[in-house]
């Protein structure tokens, strides 16, 4: 299916011109809004109300003669059906503008002589209205203020409630390292000085209003804790690491140097990282958003070392006689033989493959690397930058002993409460799988006891090593919020690379129990995986390839982000296309971004544009495709999307004549509600037009439809999302000949059945 791949990326090419609605300069860039001139693109497709018809370029009440655009309402899309009480009203300005602020009303009828909502001066591109009553019917509207210019209002857009509904957490990994670096050379191997860094000072008020925007309810800082790294801050105590002991110049995020400092590289002024730090969470809080960082539990740095609390430093009190004692913080090997590391392909001056701190003399013995490499010679592949950490669990020979409670139990206790104590909200904890159910439960539970805490659990079940006893579901019955859905990502990854078809993806999501759907956290990339844009590679593991486009995204997303009801996560740059090509240095040329170099990825910097974040350096396809993923991450907080039943269809409609090959849905609903949310996805290469039946069981029984239904298409691959009016019809219909549906080659679609 998937051999021709040269036909698909013309396909996808052809999705993305569609996306980007052809708007084009004799450059190839994106059309600039042009303030005043009513050119106000409708670059999310949507065929329907666009929010601004008819009422772009309006100046309004403009007593200075400043000019003050119209918004563009981007979601609630127009007619949208049956959200929670407290939808997240969202819209858009235009590059280029300055400051400007917004007024926004709801109100229950659509001449807005009935008030909900008249707020003023909202200083932010999205707003939660309270106080709105479930099953009713809302109107909203919203217009623009720059100086004394009062733009008109946009033309209003409708939305019904049915229930009242929480937000589902929507994460933003945010690389510091990468967000704000505006200006770096992108030199394979190239230094800070080369090739830039982004600073906490870049996540300003303006950039954490965007994501707001973009649908985003907390933001993990990913790499701030302070690493191991070849660049030089002796002016501030922390003189360069052994060259053999890193990966890149910049050095591993998870190679982490002090657990009670952060990276001097984001500050702008080194002495004062900390600090400046601090100021950033203040921000991050007061955008209405909740702020994780990463704890790396299972290993640290070979050059570990606090500046911050040295009382606390990992080994100071260790027998290193003993391969494994419950008071030791970590294992040691034989004494009398030095740790010789690997000549790998990245090289840097100073580098003769030997670590004097551990050149096995006695007091500096070598110690077993973090994956579990119990050799003074570890390999390039092995993570030889990072020695493993005991919690009082041997894993070579499985022996555990956790009374008295572990050293290293009350160490990373420790850790966990001096980030709480700052303001952090909750932590992602790095390969938890190898660190011992026995001491999360004991860690989450005295974390949640000092204040409300999320734990994120990057985990994985079927590798080797893991500690006794695991399970994804074991973490969540040890207290963490969430757990990686790795499962469905490769699912996904394996029908593209031609390993896999939609039975095992539909295999994967049947098998989910109802404990763990709220709790797995869907992505389509991360800082491990391969950019959604960069090549296919045919055959293999799914690790090995990529999505082939960009395009790909308005695929997959609605299989990924509205299969259940557990917290999602988006990565920096995903939203803008980026491609992770290039060779970094450390990292190579590999379909990622670079978690070891200094790099800047280019679709963050043209959404940046010169620090006001507004995406005017934006290509017509990224805007576009930017625009796709709010209004997509708007669609997951639609109540059928957060509920927690699911129902595939692909085994109820197979071998049907009216139900193509290609074809492949699942249903999202609530018990006897008498909604249905259905998504439908074409895996074919060319349009399919066919039929989804609803089983007897799901119809009647489960979400208790009416008699007669009306099936509503409430969102597409362009990211339209207007309510269309599908077919009415009686349930029986339903069930026995099911509703229409047209899907273009590779795309998803969502359709809504409720009520006539």
């Amino acid at each position: 299916m998937h051999a021709n791949w040269q036909w698909r990326a013309g396909l996808l090419t052809a999705l993305l011109w569609a996306l980007a609605g052809c708007n084009w300069d004799s450059n190839g860039s994106r059309t600039t809004f042009q303030t005043g001139s009513g050119n106000v693109p409708n670059t999310g497709g949507n065929t329907g109300n666009t929010g601004n018809t008819g009422n772009t370029g309006n100046t309004g009440n403009n007593p200075g003669g400043q000019v003050s655009q119209v918004p563009e309402l981007s979601a609630p899309g127009a007619g949208a059906r049956g959200l929670g009480s407290a939808p997240l009203l969202v819209w858009r300005d235009w590059p280029g503008v300055g400051s400007v602020s917004f007024d926004l009303q709801v109100a229950s009828d659509s001449l807005f002589t009935s008030l909900v909502v008249d707020a003023s001066s909202i200083d932010a591109l999205s707003y939660r209205p309270a106080g709105l009553s479930a099953a009713s019917s809302y109107h909203w509207r919203v217009r623009s203020r720059n100086g004394q210019a009062v733009s008109s209002w946009s033309t209003p857009r409708s939305f019904n409630t049915a229930q009242a509904s929480s937000p589902r957490e929507v994460i933003y990994q945010l690389v510091v390292r990468h967000f704000g670096n505006t200006s770096g050379a992108n030199q394979s191997d190239g230094s800070l000085g080369a090739n830039g860094v982004g600073k906490f000072a870049d996540i300003d008020a303006r950039a954490l209003k965007r994501l707001a925007a973009l649908g985003i309810t907390s933001v993990w800082l990913t790499g701030v804790l302070q690493q191991a790294t070849a660049t030089d801050y002796s002016s501030i105590g922390q003189p360069a690491d052994d060259p053999d002991i890193l990966k890149g110049q910049a050095g591993s995020f998870y190679a982490v140097r002090d657990y009670f400092d952060v990276c001097p590289d984001y500050a702008l002024d080194p002495a004062n990282r900390l600090a400046e730090f601090s100021a950033l969470l203040a921000r991050i809080h007061s955008a209405g958003l909740k702020v994780l960082i990463d704890l790396v539990p299972n290993h640290v740095a070979r050059s570990y070392g606090s500046d911050i609390q040295p009382g606390q430093d990992f080994g100071a009190n260790d027998d290193q006689t003993k391969f494994f004692d419950t008071g030791n913080n970590f294992f040691y090997l034989s004494a009398g033989q030095p740790l010789v590391l690997p000549n790998t392909g990245w090289q840097y001056p100073g580098m003769n493959s030997s670590f004097a701190p551990e050149n096995g003399q006695p007091g500096q013995v070598t110690k077993v690397t973090g994956n579990n490499s119990m050799t003074h010679t570890p390999s390039a592949f092995d993570w030889y930058e990072t020695i493993k950490l005991n919690y009082g669990y041997d894993f070579s020979t499985g022996a555990a002993s956790y009374n008295p409670i572990p050293a290293t139990w009350n160490q990373m206790d420790a850790v966990i409460a001096y980030w709480q104590n700052l303001g952090v909200d909750g932590f992602r904890c790095d390969f938890a799988h190898y660190v011992p159910l026995e001491f999360w439960e004991w860690a989450i539970a005295r974390a949640k006891g000092r204040a409300s805490c999320f734990f994120l659990a990057e985990a994985y079940e079927g590798t080797g090593d893991a500690a006794p006893g695991f399970s994804l579901q074991a973490l969540v019955e040890k207290g963490f919020d969430a757990v990686y859905d790795d499962a469905t990502y490769d699912s996904l990854k394996r029908i593209y690379s031609g390993t896999g078809d939609k039975g095992t993806l539909d295999a994967v999501l049947f098998a989910v129990n109802d404990v763990m759907r709220p709790r797995f956290l869907r992505y389509l990339e991360n800082h491990d995986e391969r950019r959604i844009a960069s090549p296919v590679v045919s055959g293999g593991s799914p690790d090995d390839s990529g999505f082939g486009s960009m395009a790909a995204g308005p695929h997959l997303a609605p299989i990924a982000y509205l299969c259940g009801p557990g917290p999602l996560l988006v990565y920096n740059g995903q939203t803008v296309g980026a491609t992770g090509a290039g060779s970094e240095g450390y990292d190579g040329d590999n379909g990622r971004t670079s978690i070891f170099d200094y790099w800047r990825i280019p679709g963050l910097s043209a959404w940046n544009n010169n620090g006001t974040w507004d995406g005017g350096q934006l290509s017509n396809q990224q805007a576009s495709m930017h625009e796709y993923y709010r209004r997509m991450l708007a669609l997951a907080q639609h109540p059928l999307a957060v509920s927690e039943r699911y129902y595939g269809l692909d085994f109820a409609n197979t071998g049907d004549p009216d139900y193509p090959a290609g074809l492949y849905g699942f249903a999202r609903y609530d018990l006897s509600g008498g909604r249905v949310l259905v998504v439908v996805s074409n895996w074919a290469l060319a349009q399919s037009n066919g039929r989804i039946k609803l089983p007897q069981d799901l119809a009647a029984t489960q979400a208790g439809l009416p008699q007669n239904v009306r099936v509503w298409r409430i969102f597409d691959e362009t990211g339209a999302n207007e309510a269309v009016p599908i077919a009415d019809l009686s349930r029986d219909n339903l069930v026995a000949d099911g509703f229409p549906v047209t899907v273009p080659n590779q795309a998803s679609r969502v359709y809504l059945i409720e009520s006539q």
